[in-house]
């Protein structure tokens, strides 16, 4: 019991640590940037990568890699910080996000050297690109899984649906789409029942609170033969900072040093 309560400490504080780059990127960058959205996602990222993926940091191109495809990529802090946590690239490289010539872009811009399977950024593209890459494994046989993870505010787009049917229909059961459900564009369009939209696609079904690394680990897990599972993560945008939480003028926005200080003391 010790050691798991101690497990559990560290996944923590490497959480922490993690929005702490987070935080100290976005505000050497000089711009605006959407963190919350990264903080949203964060736990969820912690758990694929420390537990799910196959992933080989110094040989990112292994032709046995699974394929996590970031399809909500205004989140990109949240996935550079991850990836430079797991050794694929240095620090010099985190700390040039956002600026000229970096290969780290305000959206993930592909670049297999460094981790970043897909560009994304415009809604709803990464879940179809995800579609033809588990399509073309399972034509070649290939053992490998992959890995999208898109926006709840990307359900309102066909092309999301559009692939959802396409997938069941080959029973991609080498596909695993993870919703993070923050519920952030609600106001605008809510998608109901989540779940039974996807049921009807054809898809295996879970939902989990996506800031509990047990249910993640265990949802993601989960056996599916001839469907695609999908996870639907009930987050908090702006997870673990209190000025950030459910909080729309945090959309995109990079603190001030007054916010920077009281950010970073919550997360110390």
């Amino acid at each position: 019991m010790k050691n798991a309560k101690n497990r559990v400490t560290v996944a923590e504080k490497t959480i922490k640590n993690l929005k702490r780059k987070v935080i100290e990127i976005a505000s050497k960058s000089g711009e605006d940037h959407h963190i919350a959205s990264a903080f949203s996602i964060m736990d969820i990222l912690w758990v694929l990568y420390e537990k799910i993926l196959s992933i080989f940091p110094n040989k990112p191109q292994h032709p046995e890699r699974d394929i996590f495809i970031l399809s909500k990529g205004q989140a990109s802090l949240g996935l550079y910080a991850i990836l430079h946590e797991k050794g694929f690239f240095d620090t010099k490289t985190l700390e040039s996000f956002s600026k000229y010539n970096s290969i780290l872009g305000g959206h993930p811009m592909k670049n297999t050297k460094v981790g970043i399977e897909s560009s994304t950024g415009s809604l709803g593209h990464g879940m179809p690109i995800a579609v033809g890459i588990a399509l073309g494994l399972k034509i070649q046989n290939k053992k490998q899984k992959v890995f999208v993870l898109i926006g709840d505010g990307e359900a309102n787009e066909g092309t999301v649906w559009e692939s959802a049917l396409l997938s069941s229909h080959h029973k991609l059961d080498n596909l695993c789409c993870i919703i993070d459900h923050n519920h952030s564009t609600d106001r605008a369009l809510s998608i109901d029942s989540m779940k039974d939209k996807f049921e009807s696609f054809g898809w295996k079904v879970s939902t989990v609170d996506g800031h509990n690394h047990k249910e993640i680990e265990k949802s993601l897990r989960t056996k599916h033969p001839k469907h695609p599972l999908a996870v639907i993560a009930n987050t908090i945008k702006g997870h673990g900072v209190s000025m950030m939480k459910d909080n729309p003028a945090w959309h995109r926005k990079s603190p001030n040093k007054e916010e920077f200080e009281l950010i970073m003391k919550e997360l110390n």
